[in-house]
């Protein structure tokens, strides 16, 4: 776990000066961790030329930048520092533009479209839906149609280098060792042309077949319900869990196809969750994949869940994450011309089970809930225990059958309200059904290319400006220390979730979850 690399020196300053980068997403968890790193530690960086949706309080992209990345508490170091270099920065290089990445060429005008492909030396794109219940028409526009826009302006400027930000979860139900490459689906049989491409447009327009038909059925809130359904089955008919999973998939055989023989990186991380180190330990935004059902319980909603405790729980800190981003952009301009996949997670280099991730939470929650204001409104009463799917599904039937007639069922979960605890076995029940998959665990993320191409630019050893390597992490003082600490500082406000979710995610990464914030 603890092997070390030989340390060359750093490339990535000298391979970014100058350099124009857009990025897409920067309204979103992920994206702002990116943005603060390049501004705070890459100040050879020429430009950095922001896509942002405006909405109806911040119209455009400039005001939107202001009121809702460049005011975020990740930037609180920097003003603090030095508050005049930051401003000076956010003037001078970013570069914010007006645009919607589902909308052919961003929404923008020809002139527009073309002058911005001039200007740009590496697209990020970050941009994407993570809710895992997203409707199965909205996840597609976001997750995979949207793509040929980033293909378009790559094309537009000759090529420009392309990292794709995707998730190790596009490998679906596939088992054991997962390793940076395109894996088949898990169940459904897709077929590949000659040259190994998979004939997703086909697959696409029967999909789309499928959401007209319902469009021509249903109307509003019923009609979203279907689509939402829709996408569930089909995606676990193809092999994958969820409709994020299986459209980001979809967009990675796009972007293979369209963009062979350039240059594309897929960079591809596990659960992202707060921050190891910088810019400071422990921020995140939102409550993510992991976290759902800690808040669950934290709330007195969730004392038991379907899981493998000796499962592999692949969490990894978004502070690293984003240095695996910069030192995949910088390798790009480096050397243009590969396709490259990269994956950013902890599975295979310091493993932590779903066991020990439990083990150390109810640990900090029973010796220091009283710390922690934001996230425990008393002392939890009750350990959290992990059983079997089979088992989970046969108790949970089992309660919710004889609830409202039998005293001792009552007793044993401690409730006297049968409608409180009915709709907080409804809660497990809503969030089982998206994270049972994730918590049973039967494959490992391997990560050996990027640990090498760590190696290349010279980001190992103690003194990496840029680390990626999860055996820099101590599970137990993150997760008690750290991780806990960031969710009751910067997740949660007024013991509720942070913000309230928008009804479409075009700029977030894995994982703001609208679902499971409603639901804990």
């Amino acid at each position: 776990m603890n092997q070390e690399f030989p340390t060359a020196p750093s490339r990535v300053l000298e391979q970014l000066a100058g350099k124009n980068l857009l990025i897409t997403g920067t309204t979103g968890f992920l994206g702002k961790v990116v943005l603060e790193k390049i501004m705070r530690d890459v100040p050879t960086i020429g430009g950095i030329y922001l896509l942002i949706r405006g909405n109806s309080a911040s119209p455009t992209a400039r005001e939107r930048f202001l009121t809702e990345v460049a005011s975020s508490s990740i930037f609180g170091p920097q003003r603090q520092n030095s508050r005049a270099r930051f401003e000076r920065f956010c003037s001078e290089r970013v570069h914010c533009i007006t645009g919607e990445v589902t909308e052919a060429q961003f929404g923008l005008s020809d002139e527009a479209f073309r002058d911005l492909a001039g200007k740009i030396d590496v697209i990020m794109h970050s941009a994407a839906s993570v809710n895992f219940r997203e409707r199965l028409d909205h996840a597609l526009s976001i997750n995979t149609l949207c793509l040929h826009n980033i293909v378009a302006l790559s094309e537009l400027g000759g090529a420009i280098p392309v990292l794709q930000v995707s998730t190790c979860y596009v490998n679906g139900f596939n088992r054991g060792d997962i390793g940076e490459t395109f894996h088949p689906p898990a169940r459904a049989d897709i077929p590949q042309d000659k040259d190994g491409f998979y004939a997703i447009e086909p697959l696409i327009a029967r999909l789309q077949d499928k959401i007209d038909a319902l469009a021509s059925r249903f109307r509003n809130r019923a009609l979203g319900e279907q689509l939402v359904l829709l996408g569930e089955r089909e995606s676990r008919a193809h092999g994958w869990n969820d409709t994020y999973t299986f459209t980001k998939w979809l967009g990675e055989q796009y972007l293979r196809k369209a963009l062979s023989h350039k240059t594309l990186t897929i960079l591809r991380p596990a659960i992202i969750e707060s921050t190891l180190q910088e810019p400071t330990p422990g921020w995140i935004e939102g409550v993510k994949v992991a976290d759902a059902v800690l808040l669950a319980y934290a709330r007195q909603k969730v004392v038991f869940f379907p899981g493998k405790r000796s499962g592999v729980i692949d969490v990894i800190p978004a502070d690293l994450v984003a240095n695996a981003v910069i030192l995949a952009a910088a390798e790009q301009v480096a050397e243009p011309g590969k396709l490259r996949i990269y994956q950013c997670c902890s599975g295979s280099r310091n493993p932590l089970t779903l066991g020990r991730f439990i083990d150390y939470l109810m640990a900090e929650a029973k010796e220091n809930h009283m710390t922690y204001e934001k996230l425990f409104e008393i002392e939890p009463r009750k350990p959290f225990k992990i059983i079997n799917k089979q088992l989970f599904n046969v108790s949970l039937f089992l309660l919710c059958r004889t609830l409202s007639t039998t005293e001792s069922t009552l007793k044993l979960v401690g409730r006297n309200q049968p409608m409180r605890l009915l709709r907080n076995l409804n809660v497990m029940n809503k969030l089982a059904e998206i994270f049972a998959f994730y918590a049973t665990p039967n494959y490992v993320f391997r990560n050996e290319q990027l640990l090498a191409l760590a190696q290349r630019m010279g980001e190992t050893g103690a003194n990496a400006q840029f680390p990626v390597d999860a055996a820099l992490i101590d599970w137990e003082h993150y997760l008690r220390k750290v991780h806990i600490a960031g969710l009751n500082s910067y997740a949660l406000t007024d013991n509720k979730p942070n913000a309230k979710t928008p009804r479409r995610t075009t700029e977030t990464k894995p994982g703001g979850l609208s679902s499971p914030q409603e639901a804990a």
